[in-house]
């Protein structure tokens, strides 16, 4: 398996205006590398430490994204180079990412994670608590944040329809909330879609797409321990 082919052949099939980050969580710099070198710039990682250890070892041009579940007490490790951030699903983790962006005179993109799949397990908020948080007069507060969209995940199942209803809310929710009126709103990115669904995503509306395994091959799992 020929990683850099997978990622161009990924790339010559989505069209232009989506954007494909690289999901490079669990796997060694040497693979990142072998991607890095076959043009790809933007890379997702899910767990802060991980990506703290692979900014500090990789070409300093590449776009770090955290899209994992982000715990406010993990932000600052990350504050001075990440690019954006996809799973913010509270008001009180906007405030500590202001916070420490801030500290490095940086404003950091962020993307509001609404909750669209039926799994419990799947974090977010509701279409209406985000439309209150960008309406709110605290959010007009935070200098050092930029809200550029909204991110979702679709339920873990072999359902397409189901997929689909999902990702249709999302896209809904974009329309939406699109028109509302804030400094730090700036609203063009719909991150939705993995490796399993993205042509699916694309076709709802997706203009951001989190591809792992389909470029990297499958997980080992076994090393993901934190």
């Amino acid at each position: 398996m020929n990683i850099s082919q997978n990622l161009i052949s990924i790339k010559n099939a989505i069209p232009k205006h989506v954007t494909l980050v690289a999901v490079s969580k669990t796997k060694p710099v040497s693979d990142i590398i072998a991607v890095y070198n076959a043009g790809q710039r933007i890379f997702g990682e899910n767990k802060v430490q991980e990506m703290v250890e692979k900014h500090e070892q990789l070409p300093k041009d590449i776009e770090w994204h955290m899209i994992g579940h982000l715990q406010r007490n993990k932000v600052k490790h990350m504050a001075q180079f990440v690019s954006l951030i996809h799973g913010v699903d509270n008001f009180k983790l906007l405030e500590e990412i202001n916070k420490q962006a801030k500290k490095h005179h940086r404003i950091i993109n962020c993307l509001l994670q609404i909750k669209i799949a039926e799994e419990d397990s799947k974090f977010g908020m509701s279409p209406d608590i985000a439309s209150g948080i960008i309406q709110s007069t605290q959010l007009s507060e935070l200098k050092n944040i930029n809200i550029v969209g909204f991110m979702g995940m679709a339920t873990f199942t072999d359902n397409k329809d189901q997929v689909k209803k999902e990702f249709d809310v999302l896209k809904r929710t974009f329309d939406q909330l699109k028109p509302l009126q804030a400094f730090n709103f700036n609203p063009e990115v719909i991150s939705m879609g993995m490796s399993g669904d993205y042509k699916l995503a694309i076709e709802s509306g997706s203009t951001m797409i989190r591809v792992g395994s389909s470029i990297f091959g499958s997980r080992n799992y076994l090393k993901t321990e934190d």
